[in-house]
């Protein structure tokens, strides 16, 4: 199998680590914009299958070019590109993954080409980072074993182990997306109800072992395409983790217009965007350097089946690598884009055309593939009692 991983960021960069260690994978092709870092990185991987290339993203011609060496292409670009890198997939006749977004209609555009994908005999699957991605496999995965769900709630959530006021974050990918999940609204399903509300909102106490009380609140983009897989649902909602106070602070920097795309200032002569200033700003503030991090996941996926109330829950903690030097959130993210990426290319994934995660990803096998790089997911269940039926 010949894998091209598009981004040679920390995200691309550990897919390309997970794909080398696959004896499945012939070849993987790097490519990047600018290839220098790149191959620094190749060189501490010891092995001959990876091969960097110079890959302008923005071109058209470019992309089909890269993305034409391979079998599979993983997108580990930045999620406007997800679009582009899909119909160029699909043009070469190329398996396609991404690690999502989901802002600004970007998946729904994706789902638009599946009658080009089924012609072209490819498969496409967006979405496929943590959240969305592995919290999607996972409530397909549960809902199978029921007759019919009735409710779904998703929690996820990175943060650093010793968390410094007084944000209590690190970033451990772009600050553009966190801000946009933190502005864009949230879809949520409640009484049956499909409605959106506002991001930082919803605030709720959430436990996990070694953490103690944690917060978690409403954030865009994670529910991703479930509330069309299950539109009948009672309750479904995804909030995003965090420690205490998080949101209160954050949502006081977005009423005041802080992580406003548009928001403009004039300063002296010059016209200075409000939000490209905090984002800087941040940087330096939230940089993780060599703090460790974790990924926190619960999803709880109840309904009936046999005429029982049945409820099954999926949890994560995922910390940091400190021997390979890799955080928790590359180490979640990359392996399941590159778990997936691999059962397409095997051929344990089979079906053409475009598809959101949950429906077509075999979740038994991806938490026994997860649990072989050190990422357990823990299955449990519990019934109520016997339904009556009048």
């Amino acid at each position: 199998m010949k894998v091209v991983v598009l981004g040679a960021g920390l995200m691309g960069k550990e897919i390309a680590r997970d794909l080398v260690a696959s004896e499945q994978v012939e070849k993987v092709f790097l490519a990047d914009v600018s290839i220098e870092p790149a191959n620094e990185f190749v060189a501490t991987l010891n092995t001959n299958k990876v091969e960097v290339v110079q890959l302008d993203a923005d071109c058209d011609e470019d992309l089909r070019k890269v993305i034409s060496k391979g079998q599979v292409v993983i997108n580990a670009l930045f999620y406007t590109f997800n679009e582009r890198v899909a119909r160029a997939a699909i043009d070469v006749e190329v398996h396609s993954v991404d690690l999502g977004g989901h802002i600004g209609g970007v998946t729904e555009k994706i789902l638009a080409l599946n009658e080009d994908a089924v012609k072209k005999g490819v498969t496409v699957i967006p979405d496929l980072g943590v959240a969305p991605g592995m919290i999607n496999i996972l409530t397909g995965y549960g809902a199978s074993k029921l007759d019919s769900v009735e409710s779904i709630k998703l929690f996820v959530g990175g943060i650093p182990t010793e968390p410094k006021p007084p944000l209590n974050y690190t970033r451990v990918f772009s600050l553009d997306g966190v801000f946009d999940h933190y502005t864009e609204p949230s879809k949520t399903i409640s009484k049956g109800v499909l409605k959106e509300v506002e991001s930082l909102t919803g605030i709720e106490p959430i436990y996990f072992d070694e953490f103690g009380v944690l917060e978690a609140f409403y954030t865009s983009g994670g529910i991703s395409t479930l509330h069309h897989t299950f539109p009948n649902v009672k309750t479904l909602e995804y909030k995003t983790i965090r420690y205490k106070g998080h949101a209160e602070k954050f949502k006081l920097l977005a009423d005041l217009g802080f992580l406003d795309k548009t928001n403009t200032v004039a300063v002296g002569d010059n016209e200075i965007n409000v939000r490209e200033v905090t984002r800087e700003a941040l940087k330096k503030k939230l940089d993780l350097g060599k703090q460790s991090d974790a990924v926190l996941l619960r999803a709880i996926i109840s309904g009936e089946r046999s005429e029982e109330q049945i409820t099954y829950e999926y949890e994560m903690i995922v910390r940091k690598d400190l021997e390979k030097n890799v955080t928790a959130m590359a180490r979640a993210t990359a392996n399941t884009i590159s778990v997936v990426a691999q059962m397409i290319g095997k051929g344990l994934i089979t079906d053409r055309g475009v598809f959101a995660p949950e429906m077509v990803v075999p979740g038994r096998e991806f938490i026994e593939e997860m649990a072989k790089r050190g990422v357990v997911i823990k299955e449990t269940s519990h019934r109520s009692t016997m339904i009556v039926k009048w």
